[in-house]
């Protein structure tokens, strides 16, 4: 009677550690699928914060550089003015994505980084085209370096404006505050997407010698404004680094 007894007591034992076994176990189970239910929650948050609204439109101006490529040298009727539309839409963007940003409380890092790389490679994408292929005018037959001088003022400016814009970021506090953009750089843009507007909107010279006259004299508004902002902006962080 005591070895059933004894013996009963070990196959409660035993089924008792079993039992704990599998519930360890299923609890186990149970916490790395919530630990993967939440991996895969934070993976799909970050997506949707990657590519909010505001970016897709900034990625839309990226894809707008080689839409303007393959329409830019055709000969057709229409190329002109679809040009001139793919670039008039995409600068729009320009404005739209930065107030949708602020507006829905979108504003990401990849966003604010996307945003003036879409920009600038627009901007010159457009003018490099311009300057393989002039409006059909006059005085681009007589003073061909009309185009290209201003191309290269505000293609230069944005490739010394960027190395800045890069190492005060890597400095960090008062310097990086100190190249932030300004009202000057906006007023630039502004002028600068109108110019280039005129001058694609007039590739074959439909617009007439006023109209490619309007787009360079504001172009070569735009590339003084370029270069008088460029030369604010390193003198603040000049005047910013003298006091540190």
């Amino acid at each position: 009677m005591q070895q059933e007894g004894d013996g009963r007591v070990v196959r409660r034992i035993r089924n008792g550690e079993a039992a704990s076994c599998t519930q360890g176990i299923a609890a186990g189970g149970g916490d790395g699928h919530k630990r993967q239910e939440v991996a895969a929650k934070d993976g799909k948050e970050s997506e949707q914060k990657l590519l909010t609204l505001p970016t897709i439109l900034t990625l839309s101006r990226v894809a707008a550089v080689p839409a303007m490529l393959a329409v830019f040298y055709s000969q057709e009727r229409w190329a002109t003015t679809a040009v001139a539309t793919i670039f008039v839409v995409a600068a729009m963007t320009d404005w739209l994505d930065g107030y949708l940003a602020r507006k829905m409380g979108l504003s990401s890092e990849f966003g604010a980084f996307l945003d003036p790389v879409a920009d600038k490679l627009m901007v010159a994408t457009t003018l490099v085209l311009l300057c393989t292929w002039p409006p059909a005018m006059a005085w681009a037959r007589v003073a061909p370096w009309l185009l290209p001088l201003p191309a290269i003022v505000i293609i230069g400016r944005e490739i010394t404006m960027s190395a800045v814009r890069e190492w005060a970021a890597s400095q960090g506090g008062d310097i990086h505050k100190t190249v932030a953009v300004n009202k000057l750089g906006k007023c630039k843009t502004v002028l600068q997407m109108v110019a280039l507007t005129l001058l694609l909107a007039n590739r074959n010279g439909g617009g007439g010698d006023a109209l490619g006259t309007a787009g360079v004299s504001l172009l070569y508004i735009a590339a003084g404004l370029a270069l008088w902002s460029l030369v604010v902006y390193i003198r603040a962080m000049c005047n910013c680094l003298t006091r540190l």
